[in-house]
């Protein structure tokens, strides 16, 4: 998590590099959703307004900045706001994007914003991932590694009593979910609500965490989200059955998927409610003992 500057915080020879692309600014606003950039901010000027975002050199976080300033060009401007511009100036890379206007949406069963979701996730589907010359980001050698150290670990003692008594078979099911990953389509691999912005259709931000993988990928984390939201396991996996990708991959691939998310998810988050919904979709799917 960044620590997040407000504007007139920012160093001075930055402001000045972005105001040479922009004009001056009248007014700066922060979003109170996001915590992965130093500076996130929606900046008014004369000539309309723009979103920036922007981390130091220094920060940890500075990889997601650099992936996102890497696959953005690649991106349909249907499917996501346009990188305007890039700086790198006084140890500090901005990225300008075009203001999108939206709210955030909601996921909710008979939500109006399902159809347009489904609009957004397709167009995934039909965006091809940057070349290999500018990048090659595979989910399944980056999922393989984590199952690696993850499968090596006993569930941590906090972990959700049915976790820890089926702790083995989930284990050997995590395992197996790299194999079925690989693929040459492009990935956010990171949809929830904050990451869509819906008015008269849907824009998906926030792409730092985009991967080239199997095409049931996205729809799959989807899916954890939509329990989240208030579908049923089953309701939920039908309503990604509308995606190609996902209605053709093999059932073992989505349950070894699914318990290779709760391992991870309860490890490192496990107590929120997307947690919960990971649980509840490993133990719609993982077979009981003896089946």
């Amino acid at each position: 998590m960044a620590n997040r500057r407000e504007w007139d915080q920012v160093p001075e020879p930055v402001r000045a590099a972005v105001e040479s692309r922009i004009g001056a600014v009248l007014t700066a606003e922060s979003p109170s959703a996001g915590r992965s950039s130093e500076l996130s901010v929606t900046l008014t000027t004369d000539s309309g307004r723009v979103f920036c975002k922007g981390v130091t050199d220094g920060s940890s976080l500075a990889w997601m900045h650099r992936n996102e300033r890497a696959v953005s060009p690649f991106l349909p401007e249907r499917l996501a706001a346009r990188l305007l511009w890039d700086i790198e100036v006084d140890g500090w890379l901005v990225l300008g994007f075009e203001h999108v206007a939206g709210r955030h949406a909601d996921l909710s069963p008979d939500s109006p914003d399902l159809p347009l979701i489904a609009d957004a996730v397709e167009e995934i589907g039909r965006t091809a991932p940057p070349p290999e010359s500018v990048a090659r980001r595979p989910m399944a050698a980056q999922w393989a590694q984590a199952m690696k150290t993850e499968t090596a670990l006993p569930p941590p003692a906090d972990a959700d009593p049915w976790s820890i008594a089926n702790a083995g078979r989930l284990v050997s099911w995590a395992a197996h979910a790299p194999d079925h990953m690989t693929g040459d389509g492009l990935v956010h691999s990171d949809l929830h609500p904050l990451n869509f912005l819906v008015s008269d259709r849907t824009r998906v931000i926030d792409w730092a965490w985009w991967r080239t993988g199997a095409a049931w990928i996205d729809p799959a984390f989807l899916v954890i989200r939509l329990i989240a939201a208030g579908h049923e396991p089953e309701a939920a996996e039908k309503w990604a059955g509308r995606f190609d990708g996902f209605a053709a991959a093999p059932p073992d691939a989505l349950t070894a998927f699914a318990a290779s998310v709760l391992r991870l998810w309860e490890r490192r988050f496990p107590t929120t409610d997307t947690t919960d919904a990971a649980r509840r979709w490993a133990r719609h799917r993982v077979p009981a003992p003896g089946r």
